[in-house]
């Protein structure tokens, strides 16, 4: 199989960490890129996201973004497939594909309902939802993410079924 890059997105508690690890884990020669190392690895001066974030934090997500492609690039350019796995929500997917637009990637939009992921934050180790509600954030995504790739209502799925389905799909942007 030539390789390829998968940038999967979707709401935090969609299934994107476990949908790509499994994606990944199945493609022979792949990395798992998850676009938050880059975040974290910000020590002393980082700002994070939020409903109304500053200047800084939206400087710190566009270099998190550009690591990312960068970094996604590298190995494929060395033969690696790749599965990108973040946030990009509005017109930030159109800016990331455009840090990879030489290359051959497909877009994956997981958009589970807004109960499912209500059930699944609960459930979470980590909480993604504060400053603003799962219904607010799912609206927005939903009126503001451009109809890019393959869109999956994983709702009714495990991760594997997931998995399997993008693996099936295979729509390149």
């Amino acid at each position: 199989m030539n390789p390829k890059i998968y940038l999967i997105t979707g709401l935090m508690a969609s299934g994107k960490s476990t949908v790509s690890d499994l994606l990944a884990k199945s493609i022979e020669k792949c990395v798992h890129l998850r676009g938050d190392v880059f975040r974290k690895m910000i020590i002393t001066g980082r700002e994070n996201m939020s409903a109304t974030p500053s200047a800084e934090a939206v400087r710190q997500l566009y270099l998190r973004y550009k690591l990312t492609a960068d970094a996604a690039k590298s190995y494929f350019d060395n033969g690696f497939s790749v599965v990108i796995q973040d946030n990009y929500y509005g017109d930030e997917l159109n800016r990331m594909i455009n840090y990879l637009h030489k290359y051959p990637v497909e877009v994956v939009v997981l958009c589970p309902d807004v109960e499912t992921i209500k059930e699944r934050e609960r459930y979470r180790e980590k909480t993604g939802y504060s400053g603003f509600t799962v219904e607010t954030l799912y609206d927005t995504f939903m009126q503001t993410t451009p109809r890019i790739g393959f869109w999956l209502d994983n709702s009714n799925q495990t991760p594997q079924q997931t998995a399997e389905t993008i693996l099936n799909a295979r729509k390149p942007v």
